[in-house]
C-alpha cells in the first residue's frame, strides 16, 4: 500500500470493516483518529474487543461520539489536521431498517452530510464513504456500477443511496475527491453478529436452530474482511468521483455456507426455514472489473478459507462470543 496521507479520520472505527481498515492503516504508519458511538445494535462487547485490539497499536486516537452530532465532530476537525476521511459509520441491517427507518436516515444520511460539510469547511480533499450492494435492488446480476440503481428494497439501502447522492453533490460543488466502495456481504473473524456467517457459526456451535429466510438457495457474493479493507484503502487514491464494487465475483448459496460451517465445527445445523423477507434480495453478485482496473485489486480469500478462519476465531473466543447478540429493530 502506498498511502500519501498522514492523518486519517475513520468513523465507525469499532465496527467490523472500520476496525480492520484502521488496523491496516496503523500498520502502514498512518495516524488514525477513530470515531465510534459504540451503539447497541449488537453486543457492545464485540465493538470493545475490536477497539482494544486497535488501542494496542501506536498512533491511534479514539473518540466516542456520534456522527450525527455536528458540533462534536467539528471539535475533532479543529483539533487535528485531517488529510482524509474514511466514513464507515453507518446504521446497518436490512430487516431492522424496516422496523425503524428514522435512525437509518439520521445516521447514514445526516451523519454523512455532517462529515462532508466539515470536509468543505476544513479543506479536507479526500473522502471515502462505504456503501452497499443492496443499492442494486431488483437489478439483474452481475451488478455493475454503470447500472441504473433507483429501486431500493429497504430503508437501509435507500439511506445509503441518499448518502451517495450527497457525496456526489459535494464533489460537484466543492471539488472534494470522493470514492464510494459498494460492499458485498462482508464476513470474517469478529464479524457482525446479524450477518449470516457469524449467526450460523454461533447458532450451530451452541445447538440453536438457524432461521433461514427462504429455502437457502439464495446466493450472496461473500467477500472476506481483509480483501474488503484493502480495496477500501485503495480508494484513497485521487480519482475525482468513483463508485467501485468490492465483491468476490463468486456468488455462493447459503446452504453451501451452512455445509462449510458444519464441516469446520463437526456439528450438524438445525434449520428452521421461514418465508423470504420482502426486503431481501435473491442474489448479490459484483462485477469487479472496475476495481481491478482502478485499484489493481481482486479478492484473494476463498469462501472455504474465510469460513475456516471465521470458525476458528469463534472457537478461540467462544467463552464470551457465545453470548453476543444483535437487535432485530
Amino acid at each position: 500500500m502506498n498511502i500519501e496521507y498522514k492523518n486519517i479520520l475513520v468513523t465507525g472505527c469499532a465496527g467490523f470493516i472500520g476496525s480492520k481498515i484502521s488496523e491496516m492503516l496503523l500498520e502502514q504508519g498512518v495516524k488514525v483518529i477513530g470515531v465510534d458511538n459504540l451503539n447497541n445494535y449488537y453486543s457492545p462487547q464485540l465493538k470493545e474487543y475490536r477497539l482494544a485490539e486497535l488501542q494496542r497499536i501506536p498512533d491511534f486516537e479514539f473518540y466516542k461520539l456520534d456522527v450525527t452530532h455536528f458540533d462534536s465532530l467539528k471539535e475533532i476537525f479543529q483539533q487535528f489536521k485531517i488529510d482524509a476521511v474514511m466514513n464507515l459509520a453507518a446504521r446497518a441491517g436490512v430487516r431492522a431498517s424496516v422496523e425503524n427507518p428514522w435512525i437509518y436516515v439520521e445516521t447514514n444520511m445526516t451523519g454523512t452530510l455532517n462529515l462532508l460539510e466539515l470536509c468543505r469547511r476544513f479543506e479536507v480533499q479526500k473522502f471515502v464513504i462505504a456503501s452497499t450492494s443492496t443499492i442494486y435492488g431488483k437489478n439483474s446480476p452481475p451488478f455493475s456500477e454503470n447500472d441504473q440503481a433507483d429501486f431500493q428494497l429497504s430503508p437501509y439501502a435507500a439511506s445509503k443511496k441518499g448518502a451517495e447522492s450527497l457525496a456526489y453533490s459535494y464533489h460537484h460543488l466543492y471539488g472534494i475527491d470522493i470514492t464510494i466502495p459498494r460492499y458485498f456481504t462482508v464476513y470474517g473473524p469478529a464479524g457482525r453478529p446479524d450477518m449470516p456467517t457469524f449467526k450460523f457459526i454461533q447458532y450451530i456451535a451452541e445447538g440453536i436452530p438457524i432461521p433461514v429466510y427462504g429455502d437457502g438457495t439464495q446466493e450472496r457474493d461473500f467477500t472476506y474482511i481483509d480483501d474488503t479493507a484493502l480495496g477500501s484503502i485503495a480508494g484513497l487514491k485521487s480519482l475525482g468521483f468513483e463508485i467501485v464494487n468490492l465483491g468476490s465475483d463468486r456468488p455462493v448459496k447459503l446452504n453451501y455456507v451452512i455445509k462449510l460451517i458444519e464441516e469446520c465445527l463437526g456439528k450438524k445445523a438445525k434449520i428452521i426455514y421461514q418465508p423470504q423477507h420482502s426486503a431481501d434480495m435473491s442474489i448479490t453478485w459484483a462485477d469487479i472489473s472496475k476495481a481491478k482496473r482502478l485499484f489493481d485489486w481482486q479478492p484473494k480469500t476463498t469462501i472455504e478459507e474465510g469460513i475456516s478462519n471465521s470458525v476458528k476465531w469463534y472457537v478461540d473466543n467462544r467463552d464470551w462470543a457465545k453470548d453476543i447478540w444483535f437487535s432485530e429493530t
